[in-house]
């Protein structure tokens, strides 16, 4: 119960993702990561797998959950372990960080619109990585983060996912 009440509080984050960069705002104090989409993995003697850098200091051996000739998330678990970073970069230096909401925009390979699985996997992959709450905007162009509404974007998709159903 407390926690529901700290999460009223928690911030929205935008996130747009390209196969080669990922851009993330913070609505609520325009903060922004807008790096590449890598991260750098060491795997320990124990079989434990520890994350070493993620974005532009990513150069060993770095993944790119965002990288596939057709779809354009290609790595789940490494793709929501990267927002994760992201996200406590952004949110998880204040005393209390409460879950974000966020938005997802994916920016390439959306011709004809998301499949079902592709808007599953991307909600998923944010909850995964910390968010209370997730919309998946398919729209096109950028958004202007000082004119999103959190609550505008879940319409939109409600609206999109029953225009889908009726067809």
């Amino acid at each position: 119960m407390i926690r529901s009440f700290i999460n009223k509080f928690g911030s929205t984050l935008y996130v747009q993702i390209w196969e080669n960069r990922i851009r993330v705002v913070d609505l609520e104090t325009n903060e922004v990561f807008d790096e590449k989409p890598l991260l750098q993995v060491e795997t320990r003697k124990n079989g434990a797998k520890d994350v070493t850098a993620f974005g532009n200091n990513a150069y060993l051996n770095p993944l790119n959950p965002f990288s596939h000739p057709r779809a354009l998330l290609n790595d789940f678990f490494i793709g929501e372990r990267l927002l994760q970073e992201i996200v406590k970069k952004l949110v998880g230096k204040k005393f209390i960080s409460p879950a974000p909401a966020i938005i997802i925009h994916p920016m390439e390979k959306t011709e004809g619109g998301l499949t079902m699985i592709e808007i599953r996997a991307f909600r998923e992959m944010a909850l995964g990585a910390g968010a209370r709450d997730v919309a998946i905007y398919q729209g096109k162009g950028t958004l202007e983060p000082s004119t999103i509404n959190f609550k505008d974007i879940v319409k939109q998709e409600e609206n999109m996912a029953i225009g889908a159903v009726g067809n």
